[in-house]
């Protein structure tokens, strides 16, 4: 009996009604949810697949961010909205990986609490400095930190975000002790490392590019396995003296669990179309992106293996959410 179903359980029944013809003509906008603050990389990627995507589905999609709690209240509203196929997250490493680990509380639960729609892009980070900076290798910032433990501040757009855990990684990796200084988003953090507040960052190459491309700021490795094409001179951190060191960012599309099967699909269809074409690709590409087009299940399955993987990184750290 309807009467003894739950509000969520009958929204999913009654959009699972629903035809493609029905979609095609639903009116509504569709909520693309980004949970960081406006001009970082989920923000950037969001805007870049939006307009191609609203056309296909012929419906307006609009980008919504809602930051804080390293992009949980964002993802614990999008995994709260009905099911009908309408409300879409923007999701990435720190809010389907590392969360779940840092916030005891979180709100949703990554692979429960949503339909996986697919992988959007792979987004190398980079280890930079402000140009004023004396250092212009990884191993002489190494050195540095190593001679003032303690002393030196990296940024990131928040407690668990991309930045956060590559350079966690990249810590651990190398031994050093330096002060973690989280924002409310990846823009503030790379503003305050150009007016020199902080030391360095480990971001993604979507935020950082036009700063490097200008000078004012510089790259010293990337975290990719290979060198990335928007900076073919900046080294890997591998071959910087960290053999098998990677820590790229992922970014992909997901609906509130519930969300039919027959609009998961649609989605995930038109989402690779969009990648696919020539103009997204070529945007992409000037932003440091890699397309990353595959089926729902197979960012299910990243999900799932980078889950345990970034929470033995936050205990080796002994990371938390303050």
């Amino acid at each position: 009996m309807i009467s003894s179903l739950t509000r969520r359980q009958a929204l999913a029944l009654a959009a699972a009604g629903l035809s493609k013809r029905a979609w095609a003509q639903d009116a509504r906008p569709v909520r693309l949810i980004v949970p960081f603050t406006p001009g970082g990389s989920s923000d950037i990627l969001a805007r870049a697949v939006a307009p191609g995507l609203s056309a296909a589905i012929g419906q307006t999609i609009v980008v919504d961010n809602r930051p804080g709690a390293g992009g949980s209240i964002g993802a614990a509203e999008a995994a709260k909205a009905p099911p009908d196929g309408n409300t879409l997250l923007m999701g990435h490493l720190g809010t389907l990986a590392v969360n779940p680990w840092l916030y005891p509380k979180l709100g949703y639960d990554p692979l429960a609490s949503f339909a996986t729609v697919g992988a959007v892009a792979s987004v190398p980070n980079v280890l930079a400095v402000a140009s004023a900076s004396p250092v212009r290798t990884l191993q002489e910032f190494v050195e540095l930190a190593r001679s003032k433990p303690g002393r030196l501040s990296y940024s990131s757009g928040g407690n668990g975000s991309a930045a956060h855990m590559a350079f966690e990684a990249l810590k651990l990796r190398t031994k050093i002790t330096t002060v973690h200084i989280p924002y409310r988003g990846t823009a503030p953090a790379v503003t305050d490392l150009l007016g020199g507040q902080v030391d360095i960052t480990f971001t993604g190459v979507t935020v950082l590019l036009p700063h490097i491309r200008s000078g004012r700021l510089r790259a010293l490795a990337v975290s990719s396995a290979q060198r990335i094409p928007s900076l073919p001179d900046v080294p890997t951190v591998a071959e910087s003296g960290y053999p098998g060191f990677e820590a790229d960012q992922w970014y992909g599309l997901v609906a509130p669990a519930g969300t039919p099967a027959a609009r998961i699909q649609k989605l995930n269809a038109e989402l690779n179309r969009v990648l696919a074409t020539p103009a997204v690709a070529q945007q992409l590409a000037g932003e440091g992106a890699l397309p990353t087009p595959g089926t729902p299940q197979a960012f299910r399955g990243l999900i799932a293996r980078e889950l345990p993987r970034w929470g033995a990184v936050v205990k080796a750290a002994s990371m938390t959410a303050s």
